[in-house]
């Protein structure tokens, strides 16, 4: 099983309640939840897609850990 078979509700729950710093937290939601790619959140925050793709990747992780 993997995050993405949760709900939309347990995977908000799970960023509101791991992840600390707002950004993060946004860029998570917008990924997870609101499917947006890595090259558009990277537009909207003003971050590269690589600084962008290691962020999410690294969270996508400990949400997977925190989750199972």
């Amino acid at each position: 099983m993997n995050i993405y078979d949760l709900s939309r509700t347990e995977i908000e729950n799970l960023i509101d309640e791991w992840i600390l710093s707002q950004r993060d937290r946004q860029l998570m939601k917008r990924r997870l939840i609101d499917g947006v790619t890595i090259e558009a959140l990277a537009e909207e925050v003003g971050m590269s897609p690589r600084q962008v793709h290691r962020i999410v990747k690294k969270l996508s992780a400990k949400l997977q850990e925190k989750a199972f």
